[in-house]
């Protein structure tokens, strides 16, 4: 089964993400079993500490040249990071102003992703690798910014987003941009109320969470005897129970499985439902 859509922005964007960082040299392979289990959204960042982008281009070379999938069903998203996120293995030149850096990196993703004769732009979504700092945005992060902007505008990028993002640096990025975020990723931690803050501001300006770590950041969720029951209930996994529950309240979740089985398990997800109450105990539950 295949992921279902929403538009954004008129775009129609997968509802279910495939995370490829922390794979290293395995990503060439796990990126083509996703594909075959259903995914139809690659989510990458032009980050070699711990991204392995250029494999992600190798595996869809191969999707695109055996008829597994077409550019045109897949949403492709991937991240310009700034320097002190990366290591020695930089996309770009670190003498080079930021604005050069993002054209820099972007050129060199479009190289790794398009590694094969079918081109890959204009890239779905390109989005800022979070801020340079931890409260606020600097000036680095608007003249990066900007420069994303000009890719946009350039139609060489359909939509634009950031990460790793505070309420306040979301608001004051909403304030700043020419072109809105389309897209906010976080990390999503159940203790903040599943990040209640970042996505009501989303709620308010229409735009899409998305959400990575929701396994990883909540083991005491996974845990909760409540979960299990949930699960037992529906006759799921517990995964299963908390990617219903993201993509119910209006998130993307992202998951990043190396299993075929749970690739699989992932998206059957659509195939049940959860009841408004057991969506409201699970919304309380991490607190």
């Amino acid at each position: 089964m295949s992921e279902r859509t929403r538009d954004v922005q008129d775009i129609p964007v997968p509802s279910f993400l495939y995370g490829t960082a922390w794979k290293e040299e395995r990503t060439e392979g796990l990126v083509l079993q996703a594909l075959a289990a259903g995914f139809r959204g690659i989510d990458t960042a032009n980050q070699r500490r711990h991204y392995h982008e250029e494999g992600v281009g190798r595996a869809l070379a191969r999707a695109f040249e055996s008829g597994r999938v077409n550019r045109e069903e897949l949403f492709l998203q991937t991240k310009f990071t700034h320097r002190a996120g990366q290591d020695h293995r930089l996309p770009y030149d670190p003498r080079a102003t930021i604005a050069q850096q993002v054209a820099q990196s972007f050129e060199s993703s479009v190289q790794h992703l398009g590694s094969g004769e079918s081109g890959v732009e204009p890239l779905d979504a390109y989005l800022l690798h979070g801020p340079t700092r931890p409260r606020g945005l600097g000036p680095e992060d608007v003249e990066a910014w900007r420069a994303m902007e000009a890719l946009h505008e350039a139609g060489r990028v359909r939509l634009l987003g950031a990460s790793n993002l505070a309420p306040d640096q979301l608001e004051t990025l909403l304030e700043l941009a020419r072109v809105p975020p389309a897209f906010v990723q976080n990390r999503c931690f159940a203790r903040t109320g599943w990040d209640a803050s970042v996505r009501e501001i989303c709620r308010r300006e229409g735009i899409v969470y998305q959400a990575f770590s929701l396994l990883t950041a909540n083991p005491h969720v996974l845990r909760h005897p409540y979960v299990g029951e949930t699960a037992l209930r529906h006759g799921r996994t517990v995964p299963q129970v908390i990617f219903r529950f993201a993509i119910a309240v209006g998130m993307i979740p992202l998951t990043g499985t190396t299993d075929p089985e749970h690739m699989r398990q992932d998206l059957e997800v659509y195939d049940f439902q959860l009841s408004d109450e057991e969506i409201q105990v699970l919304m309380d539950i991490g607190g």
